[in-house]
């Protein structure tokens, strides 16, 4: 099956909802079982059965297939947030002591966490951009996880995945993939040699903007070295469910980061529509990004569609159905870019990306204004920059509402 088809019929079995051709919510805390030697058998992970919803969900569930489905993992693990999706990854296998070597252009809420993680012990090295030659000049026998994002955000630099997971396990490292920018429409980073994939499926997977929520998918291919991850020592002998089944039994189930059934729902309806709702986003942000780099009032428009774009050529070697749906754009000052920001009238004034609505976000003065200017000027963040976040409008309203927008630079003067 193609990526549509697969991902409304694949392996699907409506008899689990009695017919059902979507899988209801179950909104209960728990779950009753007829005996105590079930219920044993459940808690002990000797015979499958939901137990408690902090714990497994039979929505949760249903969601959690259709994304493994997708990426080509063997298991997935669903959370409130995608930042609880990054947090839980992470740290259920390293401990005080452990380094981090990360792309510096990671989106500036996960920096942020990765800032908190050094309270844990947990060391982070923030690498211009992710390579082979960059990741060899800093591993050292701390290094335990190699992090990046496929496209980053908002610099949207693109990642070369199979040279970077080549990278990471010469070195014996596991290798962890945000694919949130991208998704699983454009790439599959597991198929490419990613051991871990993460999502925060509040994005494109939902669509609407309607529900948090993250997820965690494993391809149940690394190979644990319990000496180098000594956190993974009694879960070895579970083989390709190593990841999981230590993920599932401690740190998930402890710190209850668990996704709602309501929003597992609202993700699960969103994820049918995100081949078509995927391919129509990259289609408009490919005109618009070609319409934007021939205006003169914008100084640099960044977009991997583009072909002069630095990142383009890996894009297009890695890339399947397009470019994704982020478009950068630049006016030269500050005060240029809130004048065309406050002009705009289609896009919608919020800091989200891969709803059906255009988004825009002056990312400097809002999810980066915790940052230096370190970080800032790392992750292509600079103060006359606005992103935009491509929507299904006709883009011919959008290029009229951007081209009146720009009209406005200079007319206070």
């Amino acid at each position: 099956m193609k990526f549509n088809t697969r991902l409304l019929h694949g392996k699907l079995n409506h008899e689990e909802y009695h017919q059902a051709t979507l899988p209801p919510i179950f909104q209960s805390n728990a779950f009753e079982h007829s005996s105590a030697e079930k219920l044993e058998k459940i808690f002990q992970n000797k015979a499958p059965g939901f137990s408690y919803s902090r714990i497994n969900n039979p929505t949760v569930d249903a969601f959690e297939k259709r994304v493994t489905l997708l990426e080509g993992g063997i298991g997935s693990v669903a959370c409130a947030s995608g930042m609880a999706a990054i947090f839980n990854a992470i740290v259920n296998i390293l401990e005080a002591g452990d380094e981090i070597l990360s792309s510096a252009t990671v989106f500036g809420g996960t920096i942020g966490l990765f800032q908190d993680l050094k309270a844990l012990g947990i060391r982070i090295t923030y690498l211009e951009h992710l390579s082979k030659e960059t990741i060899d000049a800093h591993v050292n026998e701390h290094t335990k996880v190699i992090f990046g994002e496929v496209i980053g955000n908002p610099k949207l630099d693109v990642l070369n995945i199979k040279e970077v997971a080549d990278a990471a396990h010469e070195h014996g490292i596991v290798c962890i993939i945000d694919n949130t920018a991208a998704t699983s429409f454009l790439v599959q980073p597991l198929s490419l040699g990613a051991d871990i994939v993460i999502q925060s499926s509040s994005k494109y997977i939902n669509g609407s903007s309607n529900s948090i929520g993250g997820i965690i998918t494993d391809s149940g291919k690394f190979s644990w070295d319990i000496k180098k991850y000594p956190q993974m020592k009694p879960f070895k002998k579970m083989g390709p469910y190593a990841f999981l089944a230590k993920l599932r039994n401690t740190l998930f189930r402890n710190t209850g980061a668990c996704l709602s059934p309501t929003n597992a729902f609202l993700n699960y309806i969103g994820l049918e529509t995100l081949g078509v709702r995927m391919q129509k986003i990259c289609e408009n942000a490919l005109v618009l990004a070609e319409w934007l780099n021939n205006q003169k009032e914008i100084k640099k428009v960044q977009y991997p569609g583009l072909a002069d774009n630095p990142w383009h050529q890996i894009a297009k070697q890695q890339f399947q159905h397009g470019y994704g749906g982020l478009v950068t754009i630049r006016l030269g000052t500050k005060e240029a870019a809130f004048t065309v920001f406050d002009a705009l009238k289609i896009p919608l004034k919020v800091s989200n990306i891969g709803d059906t609505k255009t988004l825009v976000i002056h990312p400097s003065s809002t999810i980066y204004a915790h940052s230096t200017e370190e970080e800032k000027i790392s992750a292509g963040v600079y103060d006359d920059l606005i992103r935009i976040s491509v929507g299904l409008e006709d883009v011919e309203d959008l290029i009229e509402d951007f081209a009146q927008a720009l009209q406005q630079i200079g007319k206070e003067n």
